[in-house]
């Protein structure tokens, strides 16, 4: 690997990363106060899961990114690394609308759209890179669960 493309992926990877720190910091103030005192559903893992799952699935689409990013086909790559920004920026927007703003039924027709936005990146990005793809395909499941805990919690609330 030269020089230039490990510094592609390292920029990659720290972009992905980045949005979870953001994330993290509106989530973080509401865990200990807010969250801690809603009602969870039975399948709600414990709060000290979500941190690495978090971080490893950032750098699965840090890799996955970088996947696209090195390849020639610019056109098709634009467009598809337009969609996986836009996915991240609606993930960081959950945090905010869930977590800041302690809205459960606003952060899940948010996540609904994430969902359907992290499908496009997927569809875009296996034209390009297989493996670019299926590095997203665990974000996708975690988000479908994530869909299912924020939904239980809002219709619990």
């Amino acid at each position: 690997m030269k020089i230039n493309n490990i510094f592609k992926l390292i920029i990659a990877v720290v972009v992905c990363e980045l949005a979870g720190v953001i994330g993290s910091v509106l989530t973080t103030p509401s865990i200990a106060s807010w969250y801690a005192t809603l009602p969870k559903p039975a399948l709600n893992p414990p709060a000290w899961v979500f941190a690495p799952v978090w971080t490893i699935l950032f750098a699965l689409m840090g890799v996955s990114l970088y996947l696209i990013w090195r390849e020639k086909q610019k056109s098709q790559s634009r467009i598809a690394v337009f969609v996986f920004f836009q996915q991240l920026g609606l993930n960081v927007l959950w945090s905010a609308l869930f977590f800041e703003m302690h809205n459960p039924m606003l952060a899940f027709a948010e996540i609904i759209v994430l969902w359907m936005c992290i499908l496009m990146t997927i569809f875009y990005f296996a034209k390009i890179s297989k493996p670019a793809a299926w590095l997203l395909v665990p974000y996708i499941f975690w988000v479908s669960f994530a869909g299912y805990l924020n939904y239980a919690i809002w219709q619990i609330l």
